[in-house]
């Protein structure tokens, strides 16, 4: 039997599961079987944001010293009604950042709103404050980090106004 490779448009009009082949019953059922895992989980799902993110809590250290300079992290904002997305931290002189680009995302808006977030890296999660950077010099010494990553990191010192975040202690304002 020979498997048919789906188009995008044959995805996006008739479902996963109906372009992998399944009848069109068996389809509603796979696709509303999906539609409800994916509704019972907090955590974002690849580019899909959540909710609250689960966790052991622990205080963010004085010094981070993770064994990545750069890895996937979960982010959460805006407490009173928790949002979370996948992002990309990069880790500076025992500082770490989180990095939007010139993009005022939903997540920028919530910091905007209320800076008291929350980030998880592996199954450990941190209240921290999100700072946002404005100093050109940390700017420049992030973006050195940042575009070393690969071709398709947008360098921050390629535009106007940017949205780099250091996150900090909850106690901690600077």
């Amino acid at each position: 039997m020979k498997l048919k490779t789906p188009t995008l448009g044959v995805i996006l009009m008739t479902g996963l599961p109906t372009a992998l082949g399944a009848s069109a019953p068996n389809a509603r059922i796979l696709m509303v079987a999906l539609c409800l895992m994916l509704s019972a989980c907090n955590d974002p799902f690849a580019v899909m944001s959540g909710g609250e993110l689960n966790g052991t809590v622990s205080e963010v250290p004085e010094s981070w010293e993770l064994d990545e300079i750069s890895a996937l992290a979960q982010l959460e904002t805006r407490p009173s009604e928790p949002y979370s997305i996948n992002l990309v931290y990069v880790q500076m002189n025992g500082q770490l950042y989180i990095y939007a680009g010139d993009n005022r995302t939903n997540w920028v808006q919530h910091i905007e709103q209320d800076p008291r977030i929350r980030i998880r890296i592996n199954e450990t999660i941190y209240p921290a404050r999100a700072v946002r950077v404005t100093n050109d010099d940390e700017i420049s010494a992030f973006a050195a980090i940042w575009t070393s990553r690969g071709f398709f990191q947008r360098d921050p010192l390629a535009f106007d106004e940017v949205w780099l975040y250091r996150l900090t202690n909850r106690r901690t304002i600077r």
